[in-house]
């Protein structure tokens, strides 16, 4: 199978200079695989770096900054491969990384995406916060690991070493089916930067393919190399993409699961787009509860993300309606996996480091 395998670069040049060389070498033996470096409009010297130390490699240029998400649709509509994978400039890979995940997509033609093993650069035992071992959803949209839950990650002993399925995996390693991707629209353009490979994740479960983690393979990331955590911007993409996830895609979800308990496609649709929208406004809810929390601990500029997001995520949003729910439904084969049944948030407080032994499959919804 041909495979692109893709760095969309934003002002990485030490990352490029350090990091690139392994990525090249684990990949020249791979059959059909090549390695792509997509510029965002650097201004550092990223390009400089390409043309002096990889003119080997195909360098795509664009001319501003299209963000993660329209940076990927954009090389990938320039790209011709059976596999796309998405890679960051800030990962370590390791030798045979790539062929687990090749062989994984041959033999499970079902799976529309998957991913490694996402361990620290800097603790090299421990998980990486992005993605650990594929993630899951709580009740009201809040994102967690196999191996990471908040900001407490797990040392990997090998308690996820059997492939998985989960709700998604990260974008930081991510490989994808073309053919699924084109299908979708690939990333959607609105979210800029985070959250869309989870939604991208959902999207492709709703349409009844896998996501899936394939344990053979284990990259490490930095992290941070584009956004620190600590970045207000990064916090403000986080609430804002975080609704445009819940409205793209968790009407369908509960419908979907009413249907597949036995109701008909019309009520499923009806039951399922009420409910959708009752969990949003609750989300909301948590979401301003935040800010005050930021507001109240002389976080301003956290405080002022969390209501920009909630502004511009009501000028972004397509609201979905019954009758588009319902349409989704005739027809449809599906299952989404991985939405946890209770708050991930209540429960690390209640659980501390026993969290991560708590969570069983049946504290996860059957839609």
């Amino acid at each position: 199978m041909k495979t692109a395998v893709v760095i969309l670069n934003w002002n990485t040049e030490g990352f490029l200079k350090d990091l690139l060389p392994g990525l090249l070498k684990s990949v020249e033996a791979v059959e059909g695989a090549e390695v792509i470096v997509a510029d965002n409009a650097s201004t550092d010297g990223s390009l400089k770096v390409m043309k002096e130390l990889f003119p080997e490699v195909r360098t795509i240029v664009f001319e501003k900054n299209f963000g993660f998400t329209g940076g990927y649709n954009r090389a990938f509509d320039q790209i011709d491969s059976d596999l796309f994978v998405l890679i960051n400039s800030d990962i370590e890979v390791t030798d045979g990384w790539l062929e687990p995940l090749i062989e994984w997509m041959k033999g499970h033609p079902e799976c529309g995406a998957c991913a490694p093993k996402l361990h620290s650069y800097q603790e090299r035992e421990k998980f990486e916060y992005a993605g650990a071992a594929g993630g899951y959803l709580d009740r009201y949209g809040y994102p967690f690991c196999r191996g990471r839950v908040l900001k407490r990650l797990e040392t990997d002993k090998g308690q996820y070493d059997s492939p998985a399925d989960v709700m998604w995996a990260t974008g930081a390693c991510l490989m994808v089916r073309s053919e699924v991707y084109r299908k979708l629209g690939g990333l959607d353009d609105r979210f800029f930067a985070h959250m869309e490979e989870i939604d991208l994740c959902w999207r492709m479960q709703l349409e009844g393919y896998r996501v899936c983690i394939v344990p053979e393979s284990t990259v490490y990331h930095i992290g941070g190399g584009t956004l620190p955590a600590s970045s207000p911007f990064k916090l403000y993409l986080n609430f804002r993409n975080n609704l445009m996830m819940l409205e793209n895609n968790l009407a369908r979800t509960f419908a979907l699961g009413y249907m597949n308990a036995g109701m008909s496609p019309e009520k499923a649709a009806g039951k399922g787009w009420r409910k959708a929208i009752r969990r949003i406004r609750f989300r909301k809810c948590l979401d301003l509860m935040s800010a005050a929390v930021y507001l109240a601990t002389l976080r301003t500029d956290c405080f002022r993300s969390v209501m920009k997001a909630h502004r511009d995520s009501a000028s972004l949003i397509v609201r979905t309606d019954k009758e588009a729910v319902a349409d989704y439904l005739r027809n449809r084969n599906a299952k989404v996996r991985g939405i946890y049944r209770k708050w991930i948030i209540l429960e690390s407080i209640l659980k501390g480091e026993k969290i991560f032994g708590s969570i069983r499959e049946k504290d996860f919804y059957n839609f």
